[in-house]
């Protein structure tokens, strides 16, 4: 586990990790209320002023989330953190983590984490599909179906967790082709997409499709990345920066770079892409967003982890992110998150 120095370090500016909308907060504490767990003292252990819960705008840190995550897995001894049939132990994601890292590729190591959970009455269910009629792709599909989870929280964790772990075993990112949910799209799914692309809901499986040749990746990692890995876990999969190729992907990826010199315009982003302001415009409302947009969740992003680290102060933080006065950055603040800056301060 990481250490306290590792857990509370301050994100460096330039790092666009996506911050956690509330509703993962609130969904992630369900089972912990449901058996008996002092909610205000996990968010307390987490660094999360609890009453950020009753801000429908509120967002977190992904080092927050974390090390919540981490607080309600110990105070339960339970990875599925009381959402499951049966208590999973703290330490069996490790176990299966050492199960698969030999494996020679993607393929099989699929198949290995996936025989290794069907040990545990309670486990979570997936399996690895190879359609004869999908020459193309392939599908992780879950069955989550045993889980008391009305909230989606385990298909959304299990999907991120597979995807980022899976790219980790072969050092390379996993474009998805899409994700399929068995569930009503939610009112957070413009979060989806910033997780994973395109998505679809009320499917028959909820499954990641990917391009079958993934399979025969190599696993390049080994025992020695592998206890690093463990050691920073649940962090590097839960704030792992995980680039798509859409045009908002690579635009936030270059707004993000700047950081803290100045933010680029959107000319000079579209210049960098080698397309012109207009055609970057519109490939960006093809995806639904736009450019100030964009901008705007990323400067939120960085702030929240910013202030949540509580190094920086509001007035260097405003500057750095490129607003005239500490007044404005307040006001902007409130608008993204329907709180002022200090009620993300350690104390606030």
């Amino acid at each position: 586990m990481a250490s306290p120095a590792e857990e509370h370090a301050p994100p460096a500016y330039g790092a666009p990790t996506r911050s956690v909308a509330i509703h993962h907060v609130r969904a992630s504490l369900r089972g912990a209320e449901r058996h008996g767990a002092d909610i205000t003292a996990l968010l307390e252990r987490a660094g999360i002023p609890p009453s950020l819960l009753e801000v429908p705008l509120a967002r977190v840190s992904p080092q927050q989330f974390a090390r919540l995550t981490k607080a309600v897995w110990q105070e339960l001894d339970d990875e599925l953190q009381g959402l499951g049939p049966q208590p999973l132990k703290v330490g069996t994601f490790a176990m299966m983590c050492h199960a698969v890292v030999h494996c020679p590729d993607l393929r099989s190591a699929l198949d290995r984490g996936s025989a290794f959970y069907r040990l545990f009455p309670g486990g979570p269910r997936f399996h690895l599909e190879e359609e004869p009629g999908e020459e193309t792709n392939a599908r992780v599909v879950f069955d989550l179906t045993a889980f008391d989870d009305p909230d989606h929280y385990l298909a959304e964790s299990a999907t991120v967790v597979a995807h980022r772990f899976a790219g980790w075993l072969i050092r390379q990112r996993i474009n998805l082709t899409r994700v399929e949910f068995s569930h009503p799209a939610p009112r957070h799914a413009l979060e989806y997409d910033l997780l994973y692309g395109p998505c679809t809901f009320r499917a028959p499986r909820t499954a990641l499709v990917f391009d079958r040749a993934v399979l025969d990746r190599p696993v390049l990692q080994d025992e020695a990345a592998l206890l690093a890995f463990l050691r920073r876990a649940p962090g590097d999969v839960l704030a792992r920066v995980d680039y798509g190729s859409t045009a908002a992907a690579q635009v936030r990826r270059l707004l993000g770079q700047s950081l803290p010199d100045r933010m680029p315009d959107p000319q000079e982003v579209a210049a960098r892409l080698a397309v012109s302001a207009q055609t970057l415009r519109r490939r960006l409302a093809a995806e639904g967003t736009s450019f100030q947009r964009i901008r705007d969740q990323l400067r939120c992003d960085v702030a929240i982890a910013a202030l949540a680290a509580g190094t920086v102060s509001i007035e260097d933080i405003s500057q750095q992110l490129g607003f005239s006065e500490p007044s404005a950055f307040h006001r902007a603040f409130k608008r993204w998150t329907g709180s002022a800056p200090r009620s993300y301060q350690p104390g606030g």
